[in-house]
């Protein structure tokens, strides 16, 4: 005849289910700081990916550049009281994919440079919007 089995709860008994219990929480804690470290890395791509504008004034004129990655836009309004010059870039890392300038034979007013400049942003913006 087989040994009738026992419902009675031995401390061998107890301490072998805490032991696994332990295990199973530590395990569940490393998966969670696994999935916050994802979390964090994700939000810090996010980050790198959003478009950085710096706008500064230079005597008459504005400057811009603006930062996405490796990616950068570059655009120069410079004025002075016989004519205006307007540099225009973009490169990715080293490589230029656009460096062009225009000049005008008259001194662009405030408004004109803000709109020239607010311009430029603007297209860089639906450019990286469609892509």
């Amino acid at each position: 005849m087989l040994p009738q089995p026992s419902n009675i709860v031995t401390p061998t008994t107890l301490h072998a289910l805490a032991c696994r219990l332990a295990v199973l929480g530590l395990a569940l804690l490393l998966n969670t700081v696994v999935v916050c470290d994802q979390w964090a890395q994700a939000a810090d791509a996010t980050a790198e990916a959003e478009l950085q504008i710096d706008i500064t004034k230079i005597g008459l004129g504005k400057e811009v550049v603006m930062t996405q990655g490796k990616k950068e836009w570059f655009m120069r309004v410079e004025v002075t009281p016989e004519n205006s010059v307007i540099v225009r870039q973009e490169k990715q890392g080293e490589r230029y994919l656009l460096d062009e300038s225009e000049m005008h034979d008259r001194a662009m007013t405030p408004a004109e440079v803000d709109a020239a400049i607010s311009d430029f942003i603007n297209s860089v913006k639906t450019r990286q919007k469609v892509k």
